[in-house]
Protein backbone atom coordinates (compact mmCIF):
# COMPACT_ATOMS: atom_id res chain seq x y z
CA UNK A 1 0.00 0.00 0.00
CA UNK A 2 1.26 3.41 -0.56
CA UNK A 3 0.11 6.55 0.09
CA UNK A 4 0.41 9.73 -1.86
CA UNK A 5 -0.48 13.23 -2.29
CA UNK A 6 -1.41 14.86 -4.98
CA UNK A 7 0.98 15.24 -7.87
CA UNK A 8 -0.81 18.55 -9.36
CA UNK A 9 -2.31 21.57 -8.59
CA UNK A 10 -5.81 22.60 -9.44
CA UNK A 11 -6.18 24.21 -12.82
CA UNK A 12 -8.31 27.06 -12.02
CA UNK A 13 -8.68 29.68 -14.77
CA UNK A 14 -10.14 32.92 -13.07
CA UNK A 15 -13.29 32.81 -15.62
CA UNK A 16 -14.14 29.12 -15.62
CA UNK A 17 -17.69 27.95 -15.73
CA UNK A 18 -17.25 24.26 -15.89
CA UNK A 19 -15.44 22.19 -13.06
CA UNK A 20 -14.82 18.73 -13.79
CA UNK A 21 -13.62 16.63 -10.79
CA UNK A 22 -12.14 13.33 -11.10
CA UNK A 23 -11.25 10.95 -7.95
CA UNK A 24 -7.28 10.54 -8.45
CA UNK A 25 -4.65 10.47 -11.14
CA UNK A 26 -3.25 6.91 -11.97
CA UNK A 27 -0.19 6.06 -10.77
CA UNK A 28 2.44 8.24 -12.60
CA UNK A 29 3.98 5.15 -14.85
CA UNK A 30 0.34 5.23 -16.42
CA UNK A 31 1.07 9.14 -17.97
CA UNK A 32 1.34 10.50 -21.20
CA UNK A 33 1.48 13.68 -19.82
CA UNK A 34 2.13 16.28 -17.07
CA UNK A 35 -1.92 17.03 -16.62
CA UNK A 36 -5.32 16.04 -15.76
CA UNK A 37 -6.52 12.50 -17.53
CA UNK A 38 -2.93 11.82 -18.57
CA UNK A 39 -3.83 7.71 -18.86
CA UNK A 40 -3.32 7.27 -22.92
CA UNK A 41 -5.96 4.76 -22.30
CA UNK A 42 -8.87 7.56 -20.95
CA UNK A 43 -11.16 8.38 -23.36
CA UNK A 44 -11.82 11.75 -21.37
CA UNK A 45 -9.41 13.89 -23.76
CA UNK A 46 -10.79 12.18 -26.84
CA UNK A 47 -14.73 12.74 -25.74
CA UNK A 48 -14.07 16.28 -25.52
CA UNK A 49 -11.96 16.30 -28.86
CA UNK A 50 -15.66 14.34 -30.68
CA UNK A 51 -17.81 17.32 -28.24
CA UNK A 52 -15.93 20.22 -29.14
CA UNK A 53 -14.45 19.46 -32.64
CA UNK A 54 -16.11 16.14 -34.33
CA UNK A 55 -12.23 14.71 -33.81
CA UNK A 56 -11.53 11.75 -31.54
CA UNK A 57 -8.25 12.06 -32.00
CA UNK A 58 -7.86 16.04 -31.60
CA UNK A 59 -5.89 16.13 -28.25
CA UNK A 60 -3.65 13.45 -29.21
CA UNK A 61 -0.31 14.10 -30.62
CA UNK A 62 0.28 12.32 -34.14
CA UNK A 63 2.30 9.26 -34.61
CA UNK A 64 2.85 8.99 -30.14
CA UNK A 65 0.48 7.19 -27.58
CA UNK A 66 0.30 10.70 -25.42
CA UNK A 67 -1.71 13.54 -25.45
CA UNK A 68 -0.94 17.47 -25.97
CA UNK A 69 -0.07 19.25 -22.85
CA UNK A 70 -0.22 22.64 -24.29
CA UNK A 71 -3.28 22.17 -26.71
CA UNK A 72 -5.59 20.57 -23.80
CA UNK A 73 -3.97 23.76 -21.46
CA UNK A 74 -4.95 26.30 -24.16
CA UNK A 75 -8.38 24.88 -25.28
CA UNK A 76 -9.17 24.24 -21.46
CA UNK A 77 -8.56 28.35 -20.89
CA UNK A 78 -10.47 29.34 -23.95
CA UNK A 79 -13.53 27.19 -22.80
CA UNK A 80 -13.33 27.91 -19.43
CA UNK A 81 -13.13 24.41 -17.80
CA UNK A 82 -11.21 23.83 -14.29
CA UNK A 83 -9.92 20.56 -13.15
CA UNK A 84 -9.11 18.57 -10.13
CA UNK A 85 -10.04 15.86 -8.35
CA UNK A 86 -11.85 14.95 -5.29
CA UNK A 87 -8.88 13.13 -3.06
CA UNK A 88 -6.16 15.16 -2.46
CA UNK A 89 -4.32 12.28 -0.59
CA UNK A 90 -5.06 8.58 -0.62
CA UNK A 91 -3.64 5.20 -0.10
CA UNK A 92 -2.94 3.51 -3.12
CA UNK A 93 -4.54 -0.54 -2.62
CA UNK A 94 -3.31 -2.06 -5.58
CA UNK A 95 -0.81 -0.11 -8.27
CA UNK A 96 -3.43 0.80 -10.71
CA UNK A 97 -5.81 3.56 -11.84
CA UNK A 98 -9.12 1.58 -10.07
CA UNK A 99 -10.83 3.98 -7.93
CA UNK A 100 -12.27 1.08 -5.83
CA UNK A 101 -8.47 0.46 -4.78
CA UNK A 102 -8.26 4.06 -3.34
CA UNK A 103 -8.56 4.52 -0.06
CA UNK A 104 -9.16 8.52 0.48
CA UNK A 105 -6.95 9.67 3.33
CA UNK A 106 -7.82 13.22 2.68
CA UNK A 107 -11.00 14.84 0.38
CA UNK A 108 -10.38 18.13 -1.24
CA UNK A 109 -12.15 20.94 -0.09
CA UNK A 110 -14.02 22.01 -3.43
CA UNK A 111 -15.55 24.79 -1.55
CA UNK A 112 -12.43 26.21 -1.22
CA UNK A 113 -11.69 25.58 -4.86
CA UNK A 114 -15.15 27.03 -6.03
CA UNK A 115 -13.96 30.24 -4.49
CA UNK A 116 -11.13 30.80 -7.05
CA UNK A 117 -13.27 30.64 -9.85
CA UNK A 118 -16.84 32.74 -9.16
CA UNK A 119 -18.28 32.21 -12.27
CA UNK A 120 -18.26 28.41 -12.22
CA UNK A 121 -21.85 27.54 -12.56
CA UNK A 122 -21.75 23.81 -13.16
CA UNK A 123 -19.63 21.03 -11.53
CA UNK A 124 -19.35 17.99 -13.29
CA UNK A 125 -18.18 14.74 -11.58
CA UNK A 126 -16.53 12.07 -13.79
CA UNK A 127 -17.23 8.55 -12.01
CA UNK A 128 -18.66 7.04 -9.08
CA UNK A 129 -15.95 7.63 -6.38
CA UNK A 130 -15.82 11.40 -7.69
CA UNK A 131 -19.72 11.53 -6.90
CA UNK A 132 -19.59 10.15 -3.84
CA UNK A 133 -16.56 12.32 -2.47
CA UNK A 134 -18.55 15.33 -3.51
CA UNK A 135 -21.51 14.12 -2.09
CA UNK A 136 -19.93 13.70 1.39
CA UNK A 137 -18.25 17.30 1.25
CA UNK A 138 -21.69 19.07 0.58
CA UNK A 139 -23.22 16.69 3.44
CA UNK A 140 -25.89 15.90 0.76
CA UNK A 141 -28.20 12.82 0.47
CA UNK A 142 -28.05 11.79 -3.11
CA UNK A 143 -25.77 11.82 -6.17
CA UNK A 144 -27.56 12.93 -9.36
CA UNK A 145 -28.35 10.22 -12.01
CA UNK A 146 -25.85 9.95 -15.22
CA UNK A 147 -27.32 12.91 -17.60
CA UNK A 148 -29.88 14.47 -14.65
CA UNK A 149 -28.59 17.27 -13.27
CA UNK A 150 -28.79 18.46 -9.30
CA UNK A 151 -29.20 21.70 -8.45
CA UNK A 152 -27.38 22.31 -5.18
CA UNK A 153 -26.34 25.64 -3.27
CA UNK A 154 -22.54 26.04 -1.92
CA UNK A 155 -22.81 29.29 0.54
CA UNK A 156 -25.64 30.83 -1.73
CA UNK A 157 -23.98 29.81 -4.99
CA UNK A 158 -26.41 27.81 -7.12
CA UNK A 159 -24.84 25.08 -9.44
CA UNK A 160 -25.92 22.98 -11.26
CA UNK A 161 -24.26 19.48 -10.50
CA UNK A 162 -23.38 17.25 -12.99
CA UNK A 163 -22.46 13.26 -13.08
CA UNK A 164 -20.95 11.74 -16.32
CA UNK A 165 -19.74 8.23 -17.01
CA UNK A 166 -16.79 7.45 -15.93
CA UNK A 167 -14.47 8.25 -18.90
CA UNK A 168 -12.17 5.08 -18.33
CA UNK A 169 -12.27 2.42 -20.63
CA UNK A 170 -13.26 0.16 -18.39
CA UNK A 171 -16.60 1.71 -17.83
CA UNK A 172 -18.76 -0.32 -19.21
CA UNK A 173 -20.41 1.99 -21.61
CA UNK A 174 -19.95 2.52 -25.19
CA UNK A 175 -17.96 5.63 -26.26
CA UNK A 176 -20.75 7.30 -28.62
CA UNK A 177 -23.09 6.94 -25.74
CA UNK A 178 -20.35 8.82 -22.99
CA UNK A 179 -20.00 11.31 -25.68
CA UNK A 180 -23.84 12.32 -25.62
CA UNK A 181 -23.58 12.17 -21.91
CA UNK A 182 -20.33 14.71 -21.70
CA UNK A 183 -22.13 16.88 -24.34
CA UNK A 184 -25.00 17.69 -22.02
CA UNK A 185 -22.69 20.35 -20.04
CA UNK A 186 -22.44 22.37 -23.24
CA UNK A 187 -26.11 22.41 -24.61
Amino acid sequence: MTTEQHPLQPFLPAHAEILFLGSFPPPRAKWSMDFFYPNWINDFWRILGIVHFNDRSYFEVPGEKKFDREKIIQFAEAKGIALYDTACRVNRLADNADDTMLEVIESTDVTRLLQSIPQCHTIATTGIKASNLLMQHFGLKAIPGIGKPLTISVNGRTLQWYRTPSSSRAYPLAFDKKVNEFRKLWE
